[in-house]
């Protein structure tokens, strides 16, 4: 009897730490290029050492300031990694937030500097598709790239059409963080490039939210010896770890726990959202708007399902709506967040979120009380 209850007290004190470990968020460090691939090239030093010593001083960071986060890296040494295989390990990881660091060049412009944060879309300058262009090109050393990759052209312009529709649930992630970094560089006294996008491989894949990183012009002098420095690199681990820091509290932590602290209303209304992707004729042919959120009762807490974000506006027949009908959206920090359904009944939405995500991997549940959105 002793020994069972023994064994009940061990029991009972290692559950909070079990639970803390199933509740840890993990982060994959993906250093750019290595092996063959060197990156960039300086006149003192090679992009791919950069970007693997940075990770390594960013991992470190936030493994000895954060026990309840799991750093991976996509490479902790100097071997050569496929894009394809990087955005694999992020997502057999189950990873929560992907970062691929790198270091800029500009051979025709030496004087341009600074930093830059890129997300997954489609290019809209010239500029941005260079980058995406150099940065792809690592595929081609891979074998059988043309199978892997489908026949992309890394190095040809019609090949990036198909970013402009790659957007997903995990844009408005990627936008928040992105942001975060450029102001934390623009802290540590680094010229701010801005977020933008590109049609980048490394993060066509990848199930969560995800930025590529440009610490600098490996191109400009004064640039690449602050980079190839030991106090550089900490400097921009550094800076990179304080947006991350803000980030999990200001967008993850505070979301989850608004979550889990959520009580389920009354079963009064049932979910008006229709599951069914493929509507009839009869309804395809019916004329469709779409509307803003339609503004929720002010006795209840409205439940409803985000399946995607879009910069711009999108009209009611858009492909991005996979046959959908009655998509509502909001807007919010400059961008267009589209929904589907709405309840007070917290199961009930559940339910059907779980059918959305079979269309949409990324949909996720929100709430508004009195007409506004809930943090």
């Amino acid at each position: 009897m002793l020994r069972h209850m023994s064994l009940m007290v061990i029991l009972l004190l290692l559950l909070p730490a079990l639970r803390a470990e199933e509740k840890d968020f993990i982060l994959v460090i993906d250093a750019g290029h290595g092996g063959k691939d060197p990156g960039a090239r300086g006149s003192l030093i090679n992009e791919k050492v950069i970007n693997l010593s940075v990770a390594l001083k960013l991992g470190n960071l936030i493994s000895e300031n954060h026990d309840n986060i799991k750093v991976i890296y996509t490479r902790k040494t100097d071997r050569f990694i496929g894009l394809d295989e990087r955005a694999n390990i992020a997502n057999r990881s189950k990873a929560d937030l992907f970062i691929s660091i790198h270091a800029n060049a500009i051979e025709k412009a030496r004087h341009i500097s600074g930093t830059e944060t890129f997300i997954l879309g489609l290019a809209s300058s010239d500029e941005n598709l260079e980058v995406a262009k150099r940065e792809n090109s690592a595929i081609l050393l891979e074998e059988n790239y043309q199978q892997k990759y489908e026949n992309f052209d890394p190095n040809s312009s019609e090949s990036y059409i198909i970013f402009g529709f790659m957007q997903n649930g995990h844009m408005e992630q990627s936008i928040q963080f992105a942001s975060e970094i450029q102001k934390s560089f623009k802290g540590a006294k680094r010229n701010d490039r801005g977020v933008k996008q590109a049609g980048l491989l490394v993060l066509r894949k990848t199930g969560m939210p995800g930025v590529l990183i440009e610490l600098g012009f490996i191109t400009n002098g004064e640039e690449e010896r602050y980079m190839k420095s030991v106090d550089g690199q900490n400097k921009l681990a550094k800076a990179i770890y304080e947006a991350f820091r803000v980030y999990i509290h200001k967008y993850y932590v505070k979301q989850n726990a608004a979550t889990d602290s959520s009580k389920t209303p009354s079963k009064k209304n049932e979910t008006k959202a229709e599951t069914t992707r493929k509507p009839s004729a009869a309804a395809s042919s019916a004329p469709e708007t779409t509307s803003p959120a339609a503004e929720p009762s002010k006795k209840a807490v409205i439940y409803k399902i985000q399946i995607l974000t879009s910069k711009k506006k999108l009209p009611a027949n858009s492909r991005q709506f996979k046959g959908y009908k009655n998509v509502g959206f909001y807007e919010e920090n400059g961008l267009y967040k589209y929904t589907y359904g709405e309840s007070s009944d917290l199961a009930s939405i559940k339910a059907t979120c779980k059918k959305i995500q079979k269309d949409f991997k990324d949909a996720f549940i929100i709430a508004f009380k009195d007409g506004k959105k809930m943090k």
